[in-house]
């Protein structure tokens, strides 16, 4: 009997190991499962982030985009992380709203324009091209190469003057952030500077209503991100074509500006356009006034990115949701710091139950449709206006 005592404890002690390591191999080789189908899906689908942004000095010896280097987003890192495309940003801090503001800041967007054409036409025209169409991302991808898009933040480079929409189409803007940080001549902003009053224009003025026309005309998205909440209904109601949030995340999960509320992505449901959502800290968690070692071990993650994502997918559906990054501009979380991680994102999806055709929407096929009917829209009304 006292053997009997010592055995059958034993016995079962055993059985419980081996249950343990059953249940051991079997989470091993579903990580493992997942990880094989998340490698295959992201080796398919066609990546492509809306917001990277670049220096004044990129595509110089100083900031070499063709080497791998410190900053999130390279040409090596592209490649290694396979992501496959990016819009390039040609970012314009708000300066003065008046001649000599505008005539600044058209300036710095030509030298930002200039330094991506450098990077495509005279450094790495073998590695990378610049895509004018929808059509071209997937072309160029499909050859090999990766891709340069290029969108604009802020649209005070336009100044008082609608032709400069034509020159920067014409150079290769798709998008253009309607407004940034500060009040501008087209739109409020979602975050005023210190000095200026909450509104200026009690959302888009009669210029930016304008400009949303004429930005239709040539083909150029309508960006909303950055901008006030009234900015962003009355541009998604007033644009005849869909428009995107090239990189905003939702209110509902972080109560910040910069942030969609739900009526805002519902809006944009209805206007048939895309949030891309953007892969900030601060927009994916609040944080606390004061930072504190319990604050850091807390960082936003890929599996908070992927909670914006489900939340935007379940109430607006999956067809107006996308990814960004804002690397190099404040983007970067724990698990997709820099675009060699970027498989990260893919495997997330993968767990949270996305199918390959829904995770390919969500990569780029909805930036795509959006890109496509502004184009269609464009030479809808360009043909009705005899041009």
């Amino acid at each position: 009997m006292g053997q009997l005592r010592v055995c059958v404890p034993s016995i079962l002690c055993l059985a419980a190991v081996a249950c343990a390591a059953e249940e051991a191999a079997q989470v091993t080789v579903s990580e493992a499962d997942v990880d094989e189908v998340a490698r295959g899906i992201h080796e398919r689908v066609l990546t492509l982030d809306t917001h990277d942004d670049i220096p004044f000095d990129f595509a110089t010896p100083g900031v070499d985009p063709g080497v791998r280097g410190d900053r999130q987003i390279d040409l090596p890192k592209m490649r290694e992380g396979g992501l496959d495309a990016g819009f390039f940003v040609v970012y314009v801090g708000q300066g003065e709203n008046d001649a000599v503001g505008y005539e600044e800041a058209y300036s710095q967007a030509m030298t930002k324009f200039f330094a991506i054409y450098r990077m495509t036409d005279e450094l790495y025209p073998e590695q990378i091209e610049i895509a004018y169409t929808a059509s071209d991302v997937e072309r160029i991808a499909a050859a090999g190469k990766l891709v340069a898009a290029i969108g604009m933040e802020n649209g005070w480079p336009v100044g008082d003057y609608l032709g400069n929409l034509a020159t920067f189409h014409e150079l290769g803007g798709r998008y253009i952030t309607l407004a940034h940080n500060g009040h501008n001549q087209i739109a409020d902003s979602a975050q005023p500077r210190s000095d200026e009053p909450a509104e200026l224009h009690g959302g888009l003025s009669e210029f930016g209503r304008g400009v949303v026309t004429e930005m239709n005309r040539l083909g150029i998205m309508v960006d909303v991100s950055h901008v006030s909440k009234k900015a962003m209904l009355q541009a998604a109601e007033a644009s005849a074509a869909p428009v995107i949030a090239s990189h905003s995340s939702c209110r509902a999960l972080s109560d910040v500006a910069r942030n969609m509320d739900d009526e805002q992505l519902e809006a944009l449901r209805d206007n048939g356009g895309v949030i891309q959502i953007v892969a900030v800290g601060d927009f994916l968690k609040e944080r606390s006034a004061v930072d504190t070692e319990a604050d850091l071990a807390e960082a936003a993650s890929v599996a908070d990115l992927v909670d914006h994502i489900d939340h935007a997918v379940n109430l607006i559906g999956v067809d107006h949701v996308g990814i960004s990054s804002d690397f190099d501009g404040g983007g970067g979380i724990v698990g997709w710091n820099d675009a060699t991680e970027t498989p990260n994102v893919t495997r997330e999806l993968v767990v949270r139950g996305y199918s390959e055709e829904d995770i390919a929407k969500l990569w780029g096929g909805n930036l795509l449709r959006v890109w496509r009917q502004v184009e269609t829209v464009a030479a809808e009304m360009q043909a009705s206006n005899g041009q």
